[in-house]
C-alpha cells in the first residue's frame, strides 16, 4: 500500500508540471500587458521597459518558463504579485483556508442529503418518491450555481433577513453559499446513489439476506449500501475537488474573499504570478483529494486491499526465489 501511495504521488509531479506549462503558456500569449495594468496609461516607454526588465518579462518564452519552475523546485518560489508586491504564496495561504472551508461545508451536505436521498429514492423505486427526487434531481442539476446563490440571497437574506447578504465574517456567513453549492451536488450524488444502489439491490446476497429474515435496515446499510460506496466515494471526491474550484462563481456571488475571488481578481489586473499559482494550488488540491479517494477504496472494499497485498507477497516471493537461485 505504501509503494502505491509513493508511486501516485510522484505520478502526481508530471501532471503539476503540465498544468504549470499550460497555465502559463495562456497566460504568457494572453491579450493584455501587465506593465500598463499596473503603471497606468500614463507610464513613458522608457518606465515601461524598466519594469518589464525588472519582472523578467523581456525574456524569451522558454526562459520565463525555465526560470519559473526552477524557482519553484529549488526554492519553493511561486514568484511576487505584479500588483500587491508580496509573495504569491503568502497570498494563496491566506485566502486558501476560506475556500476550503467553503468547500467542506458543500461536501458534508452534499453528501450527507444526496446519500440519504439516493438510498431514499432506490427503496421506493418506481413509486411517487423516487419519481419526484428524480424530478428533483435533474433540476439540481440544471440549476446554475450563480442563479441559485442570487435567489437565495433574495429570499433568505433580503426579504426575511436569515442570514447575511455576503462577507465571511462567522459561521453564519458560510450557510447560503454552501447551501448553493450544496444543493447542485446533493441532486448529482442522489442520482449517483440511486443508481448504484439498485445495482447491488438485485445481486443474490441481497436475496438470500431477506429470504433468512434479516431486517430491511440492516441489508440497506450493512449488504447493500457497503457494497455501492465505490461509485459513491468517488463522486465525493470529485465533489469536494469541483467544489474547490467552482468557489471561484461563488465567492463572486456572495463577496467571499477566498482563493476564487483572488483568481478573479488577478485575472482582470493580468496579475500573472498570482494566477499561475491559484491554478496550481488547486491542481494539487485535486490531486490530493483523488489520491485520498484510491486510498479509502482499499478500506472500503476488502477486494482492491487484497490486490495490494498479493502483488506485495508475489514480489517479495519473486524476490525470494531469485535470491535462492543466486545462492544455490
Amino acid at each position: 500500500m505504501l509503494r502505491y501511495i509513493v508511486k501516485r504521488v510522484l505520478m502526481l509531479i508530471p501532471v503539476l508540471f503540465c498544468v504549470a506549462f499550460l497555465i502559463f503558456t495562456m497566460m504568457y500569449f494572453s491579450r493584455g500587458d501587465p506593465a500598463t495594468m499596473i503603471l497606468g496609461d500614463q507610464a513613458t516607454p522608457e518606465q515601461l521597459t524598466e519594469w518589464r526588465v525588472e519582472h523578467g518579462l523581456d525574456k524569451p518564452f522558454w526562459e520565463q518558463f525555465v526560470n519559473y519552475i526552477w524557482g519553484i523546485v529549488s526554492r519553493g518560489d511561486f514568484g511576487t504579485s505584479y500588483h500587491s508586491g508580496l509573495s504569491v504564496t503568502e497570498s494563496i495561504m491566506e485566502r486558501f483556508p476560506t475556500t476550503f472551508v467553503l468547500a467542506v461545508a458543500t461536501c458534508s451536505i452534499a453528501i450527507i442529503c444526496g446519500v440519504l436521498l439516493g438510498i431514499l429514492a432506490a427503496n421506493h423505486q418506481g413509486t411517487w418518491i423516487d419519481n419526484v427526487l428524480r424530478i428533483l434531481g435533474m433540476a439540481g442539476v440544471s440549476v446554475p450555481i450563480f442563479w441559485l446563490g442570487l435567489l437565495m440571497i433574495l429570499w433568505f437574506a433580503v426579504d426575511h433577513q436569515w442570514f447575511p447578504v455576503s462577507g465571511w465574517y462567522g459561521p453564519r456567513y458560510v450557510v447560503l453559499p454552501a447551501l448553493a453549492m450544496g444543493m447542485t451536488f446533493t441532486a448529482s450524488l442522489m442520482r449517483t446513489t440511486r443508481s448504484s444502489m439498485l445495482d447491488c439491490i438485485r445481486q443474490d446476497y441481497v436475496i438470500t439476506a431477506r429470504a433468512k429474515g434479516q431486517k430491511e435496515s440492516v441489508i440497506t446499510y450493512h449488504h447493500v449500501l457497503r457494497n455501492a460506496l465505490i461509485p459513491i466515494i468517488t463522486a465525493a471526491g470529485s465533489t469536494f475537488g469541483i467544489s474547490l474550484c467552482g468557489a471561484v462563481i461563488t465567492e463572486q456571488v456572495f463577496s467571499i474573499p477566498g482563493l476564487g475571488s483572488l483568481m478573479i481578481n488577478a485575472i482582470n489586473n493580468r496579475d500573472y504570478p498570482l494566477v499561475r499559482g491559484s491554478v496550481l494550488m488547486l491542481a494539487t488540491s485535486f490531486g490530493v483529494v483523488n489520491l485520498l479517494v484510491d486510498i479509502l477504496y482499499a478500506y472500503v472494499d476488502p477486494r482492491i486491499k487484497a490486490q495490494f497485498v498479493g502483488s506485495a507477497r508475489k514480489k517479495k516471493k519473486l524476490a525470494a526465489e531469485k535470491t535462492a537461485k543466486g545462492d544455490s
